[in-house]
């Protein structure tokens, strides 16, 4: 397990701090899903070439995160379990 904060790295959305996880765990970007709450977030996986996936329960709405690059937008951690079971 790894994390990177904001005074880690570049900031958001440069890929730097997705890219850096990823050397550090030894995955590869179409292993790697960047869970976001924000536009931000979702603009780092794609410049890191990551697939995203937005949730609406954090900092941005639903209709703004609909905007930016991202899999799926889901609504809440058990709607977020559910597309994850069924990505197998």
């Amino acid at each position: 397990m790894a994390s990177r904060c904001a005074d880690e790295s570049r900031p958001k959305p440069d890929p730097d701090m997705l890219l850096h996880l990823m050397e550090i765990t030894g995955t590869v970007a179409d292993r790697t899903l960047m869970i976001g709450d924000t536009s931000h977030d979702l603009l780092m996986a794609h410049n890191a070439g990551v697939d995203a996936a937005a949730v609406t329960y954090g900092a941005q709405p639903r209709l703004f995160l609909e905007q930016h690059p991202a899999r799926v937008v889901v609504d809440s951690v058990s709607d977020l379990a559910r597309w994850l079971g069924a990505q197998k």
